[in-house]
């Protein structure tokens, strides 16, 4: 990759930025996904004991005090600049709005023990890595494609107490390979790993596309789950990246992914395993099957004081380098909250991810064995609806191209959040 043109990134941007089509060959499959609903709240209804309502997966947490229907809009802006090396000095304004809808249905409509939660999602398509040349991403909010789609909608069901059901438009990471400690950073590959993001025809269903799927979680005592789900193996339209489709068939298979999440000693451990059942074309040209990875992640707090602590956090991975560009991941870091007195809020983090290119990538591009980025942190609460980010990040190898120097890219990021409905 010796130009921006050439980088992975560098979608083309759309002249319209609201396009969500839909494909009505999905119409009885989505029939077969919600249907079954209706007879498991039936079934459950005598089982299930009464219990306060809890919105899930919304931009912030929510308590049980909250109301049955919840409305919660967060526009994210960042100024992102490549200061030195990589393909250019540039800088970029990126932005992500989001918009989600959550609604207790046993409240709103007697359905029991259901949730719907629709989320409608904003960018502005513009790309800071373009300018860097990094395939991780340092920003988490960059798409390269101007958009707003419906991101999510599904109904979760609770089928027992502990044993849920989902189904809709899904994010995989909403639930999947998602830790606390590492939210707090700007990079992609802290949200989830690259050896799954960079995966598949036009990635899992992660941001910015989803795909339908169907996540079954059974919590069999406090802080244990396992999880698993299967989901469609190409999210979106890759010939329309703007549009919200939902397409099946014509070859895309599924991706199957199953998670055990474990407490130990205060600890959280989360092991999961990976496969679509496509077949894919391997580097050397070939097709095949087997593209599946695991991975394993922790976080664990190191210290304790007060309104002060800090956590600890890392992440190993791997995926079939015989179709992926890495085949190899490795990430650590740490959290330290209210570092300083009187701000308990406030959030300092420090972070570094690598991943290794696989033998057969590098033979087909003479590229180098890694690429790697740090990066640094400070999230601040101004307000009950203002944060503000600055953060510093250093890229060495970017896009593992040997001939793009390192970056360093500065950033400066803010949130402005607000409840309508609670």
């Amino acid at each position: 990759m010796a130009s921006g043109e050439d980088h992975p990134l560098s979608t083309p941007q759309p002249d319209l930025y609201s396009s969500c089509c839909y494909d009505l060959r999905t119409g009885p499959f989505t029939i077969m996904m919600i249907a079954p609903f209706r007879l498991l709240a039936a079934a459950a209804d005598d089982a299930l004991p009464r219990r306060p309502h809890s919105h899930i997966h919304a931009a912030g947490e929510i308590d049980e005090t909250q109301g049955p229907v919840l409305l919660e809009v967060t526009y994210t802006g960042e100024l992102m600049a490549n200061v030195a090396g990589g393909l250019k000095r540039r800088a970029r304004y990126l932005d992500n709005l989001d918009i989600v809808l959550e609604a207790d249905l046993e409240a709103t409509l007697g359905w029991r023990g259901a949730e719907a939660h629709v989320y409608g999602l904003y960018n502005n398509g513009a790309s800071i890595s373009n300018a860097v040349g990094d395939v991780h991403a340092v920003s988490n909010i960059e798409t390269g494609t101007r958009a707003f789609r419906l991101y999510e909608a599904w109904i979760n069901q609770t089928i027992a107490p502990g044993l849920s059901l989902k189904a809709g438009l899904y994010d995989l990471n909403s639930e999947f390979d998602a830790l606390d400690a590492a939210g707090v950073f700007v990079g992609s590959a802290h949200g989830i790993g690259s050896d799954i993001s960079l995966t598949g025809r036009n990635g899992p269903s992660i941001f910015p596309s989803t795909s339908l799927a169907a996540r079954v979680e059974w919590q069999p005592a406090e802080g244990w789950a396992v999880r698993a789900a299967i989901l469609d193996g190409v999210p979106g339209d890759p010939d329309h990246p703007a549009r919200t489709a939902i397409k099946l068939g014509n070859g895309d298979g599924a991706l199957l992914i199953g998670e055990l999440d474990v407490p130990i000693a205060g600890a959280r451990l989360l092991l999961g395993h990976w496969r679509y059942t496509a077949t894919f074309e391997a580097w050397d040209g070939s097709m095949g099957r087997g593209n599946a990875g695991v991975y394993l992640r922790g976080e664990m707090p190191l210290m304790s004081d007060g309104d002060e602590k800090v956590d600890g956090f890392f992440r190993l991975g791997t995926s079939s380098g015989r179709f992926n560009m890495f085949d190899r991941f490795a990430s650590l870091g740490v959290k330290w909250t209210g570092a300083v007195n009187g701000r308990p809020e406030d959030e300092f983090g420090l972070a570094v991810v690598t991943a290794s290119t696989s033998p057969d990538y590098r033979r087909s591009s003479a590229a180098q064995r890694t690429e790697s980025v740090a990066e640094i942190t400070y999230r601040a609460p101004l307000s009950p609806w203002l944060t503000v980010q600055p953060n510093l990040q250093y890229v060495h190898n970017p896009g593992a191209d040997p001939t793009i120097r390192d970056a360093w890219v500065v950033g400066l990021r803010f949130a402005i959040g607000s409840r309508l409905i609670d």
